[in-house]
């Protein structure tokens, strides 16, 4: 790490704490050459390969902006969105890998999303599933309502 102030190329760490979502490391250093002291801000970078073999950083406002459309006229907030997508961001990086297919963030948003809106569960499953007829559509609610039947037998 290079210091900011005389580019010393060597630095010293003096603290290290985790930031308040745990996502990020924050570090106090120090520079042995001009003594002053900066912070930095480390996190695990997570890269997603898109269908197109193109590789970007993940976004969670790329989630988020997805998602909205399949709740447009749900009663749906802003802060609702942006939950799931931290939700969704944690579970990606619960599995430990720092590349990902853009599959798996879809397959990873649905469970949230069908907790937060069933309808709006259909829509981006219609879309991401690539439902071609209305049987598409009644198998998934045939779905859904013996996956609710179920957890209500369990509790």
């Amino acid at each position: 790490m290079h210091c900011p102030f005389c580019r010393h190329s060597d630095t010293r760490v003096i603290d290290s704490r985790t930031s308040d979502d745990g996502l990020a490391i924050r570090r106090r250093r120090q520079c042995p050459e001009c003594g002053k002291r900066f912070s930095t801000t480390e996190t695990a970078s997570l890269t997603v390969t898109k269908r197109s073999g193109i590789a970007e950083p993940f976004s969670r406002e790329k989630i988020v902006t997805g998602v909205r459309k399949a709740c447009q006229g749900r009663p749906v907030t802003d802060a609702d969105l942006a939950l799931l997508a931290q939700r969704v961001e944690e579970t990606l990086r619960a599995t430990g890998a720092s590349q990902l297919d853009a599959n798996d963030i879809g397959l990873a948003i649905l469970p949230s999303l069908r907790e937060l809106d069933e309808v709006a569960y259909l829509r981006f499953a219609s879309v991401y599933q690539a439902f071609e007829n209305l049987d598409d559509f009644e198998e998934a609610i045939a779905r859904l309502r013996r996956e609710d039947a179920a957890r209500a037998a369990e509790a």
